[in-house]
């Protein structure tokens, strides 16, 4: 596996590139010298994890003949300083879906995917503690 990144203006402006040509626009904030022309790097981190996972529950529900109608998926980071750098110490996804999808079905792919499957959380879990909740058809759905 492996990414290009190419500079696009004079300040922080990239984009990065797979190796199947898809392109990912990086960039700093305005308020820090950047032009709010991408994501940074850090909701990036972010926004793998939801990807990733959503990629395991879509198909776990697949695979068991659920019927979702809309899901979607918020992922918060919260950070530290470590010296200068800030890395995540804890990371929740609060996964939404509707459709005819049992609830403890769907609360069991997301332990799969979080707990086994999602690569992007087990990458990050020995420096940030990940977590989840699930909610179906606007119910939040509790462990046993």
């Amino acid at each position: 596996m492996k990414v290009t990144l190419n500079r696009v203006n004079e300040k922080f402006h990239f984009q990065v590139k797979n190796e199947r040509g898809y392109v990912v626009d990086l960039d700093k904030r305005a308020s820090q010298g950047g032009d709010d022309a991408g994501a940074s790097p850090m909701e990036l981190l972010l926004m793998g994890v939801a990807g990733c996972s959503g990629i395991d529950l879509i198909g776990i529900l697949q695979k068991q003949r659920q019927e979702i109608e809309s899901y979607e998926m918020e992922v918060t980071g919260e950070r530290t300083s470590v010296g200068e750098a800030k890395p995540f110490t804890g990371i929740h996804a609060t996964i939404f879906i509707t459709g005819k999808v049992a609830p403890k079905k769907a609360l069991k792919a997301a332990a799969l995917s979080f707990e086994k499957y999602c690569s992007v959380s087990k990458t990050l879990e020995p420096t940030a503690t990940v977590t989840y909740s699930v909610v179906v058809n606007g119910e939040k759905v509790e462990n046993e």
